[in-house]
């Protein structure tokens, strides 16, 4: 028998058809409305994040309506579209029948520097003393503005050092956007030296001898890995292309804060590292993975791309930025590069590595924002820029981000050996009224440390043996005002909101901690074969580092669990 002649769904026969397939059908105007945001874009499969982004931007949530358009739009399954959506915090999904969020919603940070500046009450206040029906008061996990805690997002308008008088203040003068600071631009950058010494490269082709120059200098990876970064080019030529680059700027480590700090400032020596390192690897295309909690590094770095292709500096579309979409998860670097991909930032079996299949299953080099910093400065100023730099037997500089309880918070660009001490001496002492308690070395994944091991440099190898790491030099200090199991629990309410849920031991063991935690009186038996259980079985660094905050307080601060 024919398909045909078969009575199936198109069959009009009474009681045994329909009219349209199952399913959610597209509504013409909603489709209409998506068709004109995509405008001319190719309607590929990775840009499902920025589509999203378009519509979310637009009309201030994703409503099923217009989710349905674009799945009609992409070709793709409703599915794909809403498991995508509903990954991301920073999408706001509207089912039929639900009420829209307001049209302003502000963001409280949460992390431990802003819980010590003041975040809970700040949070509480704003949702007692606003209209609920005309803004939405969230919590949100760090900005990368700890410096300046306690900070609030105001639509995309970043408010330091924020109080509720402030709050009100700009809600009247409807100051949603960001706030752009004066940054070097290119025809300054190129005014002193920018671009000179890509373009000798460029002309010479021994990028060998720059590779040699970085692996001289005893550059790291300044994301948290810190795996020599020279090492990293000859593992991705080693694969036949074509190649990718992309920059890992998904700084989501609660307490890091350098690279927005290098970008917004001087955001071109990034840009000319990177086109350094993508000519050494032959990459075809060049990715900037950028979080969305940085609106205006987002702005400079499209219009600093834009000037770059203006001046023919580099082809049009060789650089693609990238918005992430509130996901700390997509700072590991094969989730960053599924998020890139379009998809729901989860991190990736391994082997293989990304070096050998990366992006669009290519060989891909991921380097972090500071790293092509200095990548650049090493091809302009010599490998001795890091290497001639000493101090308790440590070689090369760091960029610590220091927040909590002193007198100055911010980066501090010091020798590698430096000790807490020293930090905080370049960070101008202690807050007034506060003294040394503890501190975290490299953000919650690295745990607290009590001041009695003031004298250890804080650098890559020499925290391990202490059970702990430096990752990205996030510093938070900590003083006899504190209490580290309070920190310790703000550290895993973090890692359980942020968990990508792939695996059991991540997604269960972080929710079952923070429960255990809460305890007046710590079940410390149960919590070390907790922390065990995650350490051996997760999948990634989350959950593989998110124990060492339980592990170290139950170490070092027992007499408070």
């Amino acid at each position: 028998m024919a398909l045909d002649e078969r009575k199936g769904v198109w069959k009009s026969g009474k009681g045994k058809g329909r009219h349209t397939p199952k399913g959610r059908q597209y509504e013409d105007q909603a489709l209409q409305e998506v068709q004109v945001l995509l405008g001319p874009q190719p309607r590929e499969r990775d840009l499902l994040i920025e589509f999203l982004h378009l519509i979310q931007d637009e009309y201030g949530h994703l409503s099923a309506a217009h989710l349905r358009a674009l799945a009609e739009e992409m070709r793709l399954s409703m599915a794909e579209i809403y498991e995508v959506a509903s990954f991301y915090a920073h999408f706001d999904v509207v089912k039929e029948g639900e009420t829209p969020p307001p049209a302003l919603t502000i963001r409280v940070c949460d992390s431990l520097s802003c819980e010590l500046a003041g975040a809970a009450n700040l949070h509480k206040a704003l949702q007692d003393g606003l209209d609920r029906s005309q803004v939405r008061v969230l919590r949100a996990p760090c900005m990368g503005r700890c410096d300046t805690a306690p900070v609030l997002e105001l639509g995309h308008n970043h408010i330091d050092h924020a109080t509720i008088e402030a709050v009100e203040r700009a809600i009247a003068a409807q100051a949603t956007h960001p706030i752009i600071p004066d940054y070097e631009t290119l025809s300054e950058y190129q005014q002193n030296g920018g671009y000179r010494a890509l373009q000798e490269l460029r002309q010479s082709g021994d990028w060998e001898a720059l590779q040699d120059k970085v692996l001289a200098s005893g550059l790291r990876g300044l994301g948290g890995a810190g795996f020599p970064s020279g090492k990293k080019w000859g593992f991705v030529r080693a694969n036949e292309g074509p190649r990718y680059l992309a920059v890992n700027g998904d700084e989501g480590e609660p307490g890091t804060f350098k690279d927005r700090y290098y970008l917004e400032r001087m955001p071109h020596l990034v840009l000319e590292g990177m086109l350094m390192a993508a000519g050494a690897v032959e990459a075809e295309k060049a990715f900037i993975y950028m979080r969305d909690e940085y609106p205006a590094v987002l702005k400079i770095l499209a219009d600093e791309i834009a000037a770059l292709e203006a001046a023919g500096l580099v082809p049009a579309g060789y650089i693609d930025l990238r918005r992430g979409a509130g996901a700390y998860i997509c700072g590991e670097e094969s989730a960053m590069i599924e998020s890139i991909e379009g998809k729901r930032g989860m991190p990736r079996h391994r082997p293989p590595f990304v070096a050998q299949v990366g992006i669009f299953g290519r060989p891909t080099l991921v380097h972090n924002v500071e790293t092509l910093h200095w990548v650049c400065r090493i091809a302009r100023e010599g490998p001795q820029i890091l290497s001639s730099v000493e101090k308790n037997s440590r070689t090369g500089l760091r960029s610590y981000s220091v927040s909590g309880r002193v007198q100055n918070p911010g980066v501090y660009l010091l020798p590698a050996g430096s000790t807490i001490t020293d930090i905080i001496a370049a960070s101008g002492g202690m807050a007034q009224g506060h003294a040394f308690k503890a501190y975290q070395p490299g953000g919650p994944s690295s745990g607290l440390l009590p001041a009695s091991m003031n004298d250890i440099p804080l650098d890559f190898d020499t925290l391990q043996p202490h059970g702990s790491f430096i990752g990205s030099a996030a510093v938070v200090v900590l003083s006899d005002q504190d209490r580290a199991r309070d920190a310790a629990l703000n550290m895993l309410r973090f890692f359980e909101d942020e968990s990508c849920g792939q695996c059991t031991p991540c997604r269960v063991g972080c929710e079952k901690a923070v429960k255990l935690m809460q305890s007046e009186s710590w079940n410390q038996p149960l919590l070390g074969e907790l922390c065990t259980a995650m350490q051996d079985a997760s999948i990634c660094g989350l959950g593989q580092a998110a124990p060492n905050p339980i592990l170290m307080t139950m170490k070092h601060f027992s007499d408070e669990i």
